[in-house]
């Protein structure tokens, strides 16, 4: 039985054993790390690991925020997409047509198409566990320590596909003492949720814990055919964790965890009416008419084995296995209208094996980290495209498989007591086995979703392809102390994102696609400031950045000349550069009131942007007429902190954010109809603690002014495809009570 073998096993023990739906894999930050952070939170002092070691987020020189517990339970954050409005420079949305798949762009940079074979452009890491594929990736806060985000390339220590940065979802460690927390919430939309969490010492070696989150909630709207809720969440999770300790130098967590998501699938809101039944412009934006059916689940689960050994005082070795599958089976109708005009039945599996080594070592001058990682993963699918104006249905069906390899270092090195240099790299090697199949079948969809009586007409792909893609990425920064209260630092790096194989590619159409596309490069330049001022009550970050991005992968969905099909090509479309400025800051103005900052500027123009034209046969350069998509040029927040201690030793909380957008675009093609125009929202909480802090009680308001905005959408405006032009919404104003209670 060979590593991966044995993980898959273990998974399916554990994940029976608990007979519980779980939240992702959670292992441990070292133990060296975590004394390190205990100390720090002792005086108040936000500590991350950034740069894969526990630093004061003050002192590394890096874009970073960082986002504690308590700060995500003051603000009542239900799940990642929530930081995209505290942090700069960020979009975090929920995908298009789903419930639980993450989109992420950090800079310009992401990935919007999150179909199986394609590479996320921000890297997903849940306690050092890289999440390669996005579904299933919307995580629901619940027993987190901290949530940090890195901006920018992360190549050399987080590897590929962090060219727009990453995500860190750190959890929390299992305590010496037993300890339990039971949160339940109620709200508007009859949201009804319940999250126990809990761990015991069974002896001094070995702690076991646990957590359960239930998340139930009607939706937003209707599906006026079938009655169904439409928005609505129904998802249930879970995870179990065993840390062992043998000796004070050394230490093991195995942790098991899954997810079930049950929610209706999500279906768009029609922003352009049409002649067919079922077409006018709903009044509310969370309804729908979609007749392909309500049905929808992801199921995600993994497992993961963390083990450090500190060495001597100087060095720790530390490994991380794991395993993670998913399957998704959803239905997508793009025209939102009774009839099957273009509807998407499809179904995703993925499952990977991770491996990573690291050797950490910290000296009186020199801190280091190298390591070795190994990624072993398969992502599949297929998917019917009906064109129910013709009679017809395109099946595409795939896979590809990807070995990864990299070896990498980084280096600090402190040349005199306040300047300090730090070097690194990374080789990536990835191989990566693609197949496609693509065929025309006469009938309301094929045999493979259903259709037994389906007539096979043509077949547009068929192939096998094997291609391999390396890169050396680096890393040079330098930063300098200008005082104890003040840093100053400059860096370059380079991203690099894998290249592919286009799953809906069509051979007849575009002959070129069976050679697949190739990766994508980020060379960033950044220069940051990190102040503290007036005895800490003052705390101003500070960065400026500058990116050439060459080889950008965009996928392009058009209609062939004769109306029968849909071609679809990913092209490295050629080359952009974006810059920006970003400020976050905190103060203190009374014991009892503070504020909190970020606003974030992005200027991004692409250079050059080649487009397939299906008629000439040709490429021509379209960059006048192209645009950065999930990039708003200005993004911020503020928020507003009161603290009253009410005589009995309990204290009363209340929490005011303002967040702020400007215009942004879906695609990289301009559409009135679908692009959306800057907005506001206004969130308020307040929140109960009383004097033990056992009980917590509190009152989140999110979206208080009740605005309606898109976070994404599909546009198919041919007749053929019904004038599909549809929208994706955010949640409205919605109310949540909740009532916590800790022993």
């Amino acid at each position: 039985m060979n590593a991966r073998q044995a993980m898959k096993a273990l998974l399916a023990a554990g994940t029976a054993g608990a007979a519980l739906s779980v939240a992702p894999v959670a292992s441990a930050q070292a133990q060296g790390q975590a004394t390190a952070q205990t100390a720090a939170l002792d005086t108040g002092e936000i500590v991350v690991t950034a740069r894969r070691r526990a630093e004061s987020l003050q002192d590394v020189p890096v874009a970073v925020s960082a986002f504690s517990s308590e700060d995500l339970d003051m603000r009542g954050a239900p799940d990642l997409t929530a930081l995209q409005y505290t942090a700069p420079n960020m979009t975090l949305q929920v995908a298009r047509g789903s419930n639980s798949t993450l989109i992420a762009f950090i800079r310009g940079v992401g990935q919007q198409d999150p179909l199986w074979g394609f590479e996320p452009g921000v890297g997903l890491y849940v306690d050092d566990v890289y999440i390669a594929r996005p579904q299933g990736a919307v995580l629901d806060i619940f027993d987190v320590e901290r949530i940090e985000v890195l901006r920018g390339p992360q190549g050399t220590l987080y590897g590929r596909n962090t060219i727009g940065g990453a995500v860190k979802y750190v959890t929390r460690r299992l305590g010496s003492e037993p300890n339990f927390k039971a949160r339940v919430a109620y709200g508007t939309y009859d949201q009804k949720e319940l999250v126990l969490s809990g761990d015991v010492p069974l002896n001094d070696v070995i702690s076991v814990g646990g957590a359960l989150a239930v998340y139930k909630r009607d939706g937003y709207g209707k599906n006026l055919l079938t009655g169904a809720e439409h928005y609505n969440k129904d998802v249930v999770s879970g995870r179990l964790s065993v840390e062992i300790t043998p000796s004070e130098n050394f230490f093991i967590r195995i942790a098991a965890d899954r997810t079930d998501d049950d929610s209706n699938a999500r279906h768009g809101h029609r922003e352009v009416a049409s002649l067919l039944p079922g077409s006018d412009v709903l009044d509310d934006v969370y309804d729908t008419r979609a007749g392909i059916g309500d049905d929808n689940e992801v199921i995600t689960k993994g497992v993961s084995m963390l083990m450090e050994w500190n060495v001597n005082d100087a060095v720790m070795l530390k490994s991380i296995t794991a395993y993670r599958e998913g399957r998704t089976d959803t239905d997508i109708d793009f025209d939102s209208t009774p009839l099957p005009i273009l509807d998407i039945p499809a179904y995703y599996k993925d499952d990977q094996f991770t491996q990573e080594f690291q050797v950490l070592y910290t000296g009186n001058r020199l801190q280091a980290v190298a390591g070795l990682f190994f990624l072993d993963g398969t992502a599949a699918g297929a998917f019917d495209t009906v064109l129910g104006a013709a009679n017809l249905s395109i099946l595409t069906s795939g896979s590809v498989d990807t070995k990864s390899y990299a070896a990498f270092a980084d280096v600090s090195y402190d040349i005199t007591d306040r300047l300090s240099l730090s070097l690194g790299g990374r080789y990536t090697r990835d191989e990566k086995e693609g197949e496609v199949f693509r065929a025309t079948y006469l009938g309301i969809r094929s045999p493979v979703f259903g259709n037994p009586n389906a007539i096979f007409l043509e077949q547009r792909t068929d192939y096998s392809r094997k291609r391999s893609f390396e890169e050396f990425t680096p890393r040079i920064g330098l930063n300098y102390d200008f005082t104890d209260d003040l840093m100053g630092y400059v860096s370059y790096s380079r991203g690099f994102k894998s290249g592919g194989f286009d799953m809906r590619g069509d051979a007849v159409a575009t002959p070129q696609t069976v050679e697949g596309y190739d990766p994508e490069i980020v060379d960033s330049y950044e220069a940051g400031l990190k102040g503290s001022f007036f005895d800490h009550r003052l705390m101003l970050n500070f960065a400026a950045f500058y990116a050439d991005y060459k080889g950008q992968q965009v996928t392009t969905q058009v209609p062939i000349p004769d109306g029968t099909n849909i071609a679809s090509f990913v092209d490295n479309v050629g080359s952009s550069r974006i810059w920006g400025l970003e400020l976050e800051g905190r103060v203190v103005v009374t014991p009892n009131f503070s504020a909190s900052w970020a606003v974030g500027y992005t200027n991004a123009k692409f250079k050059e942007f080649l487009f397939y034209d299906l008629g000439s046969k040709q490429y021509i350069d379209v960059a006048d007429t192209r645009v950065f998509q999930n990039t708003p040029k200005w993004n911020g927040n503020l928020t507003l902190t009161y603290t009253r201690d009410l005589g009995d030793g309990s204290t009363i909380t209340l929490t005011q954010s303002t967040a702020y957008r400007s215009g942004y675009h879906m695609f990289e093609v301009a559409s009135p109809q679908l692009d959306q125009k800057k907005f506001a929202l206004v969130d308020l909480s307040l929140v109960w603690a009383s004097a033990s802090n056992r009980w917590q009680v509190g009152v989140h308001g999110k979206n208080l002014t009740d605005k309606k905005y898109r976070i994404g959408g599909y546009n198919f405006p041919d007749d053929l495809y019904g004038n599909s032009v549809t929208a994706f919404y955010g949640p409205p104003l919605t109310v949540t009570g909740t009532v916590e209670y800790r022993f």
